[in-house]
């Protein structure tokens, strides 16, 4: 299984909030769409959040009630696509960028610490184990 790391409030606003697409400079491996990801909150937090007013005021009047994880899994979600901005997806879809279509979307109720990458990455099994165990009841 798979991980992806989102700076926040973005990780958050997945988790928690309405947003279901991810923007990236580089389009989703083909072989992991229709797969189940783990969404991963960064250490760090978007110093440059680039989001217009057409972003919801749910991002911010939810970062009062959405807890500010930091380093660990948050939710897992089904990567369900991905198509190079359209001026679609919005309000979450930035424009220039691949938009990761996401899906199915679970928070965790108990974040699974974890150190993130950069990238796609692959997570070590006991913490793929402790996000799943708390998703489905059943260990990967």
């Amino acid at each position: 299984m798979r991980a992806l790391t989102i700076r926040q409030p973005w990780a958050r606003a997945i988790a928690h909030g309405t947003k279901r697409t991810e923007n990236r400079s580089w389009p989703a491996p083909v072989k992991h769409v229709g797969t189940r990801i783990l969404i991963h909150a960064a250490a760090a937090e978007d110093r440059t959040p680039r989001h217009s007013d057409d972003v919801p005021r749910a991002l911010t009047d939810g970062i009062g009630v959405w807890p500010d994880t930091r380093s660990a899994i948050v939710a897992v979600a089904t990567l369900a696509g991905c198509h190079f901005d359209e001026g679609c997806c919005k309000p979450w879809g930035m424009d220039g960028y691949f938009h990761w279509e996401l899906a199915d979307v679970v928070a965790l109720p108990e974040p699974v610490p974890a150190k993130g990458a950069l990238g796609f990455w692959t997570p070590a099994d006991d913490v793929v184990n402790a996000a799943l165990v708390q998703q489905t009841g059943v260990a990967w």
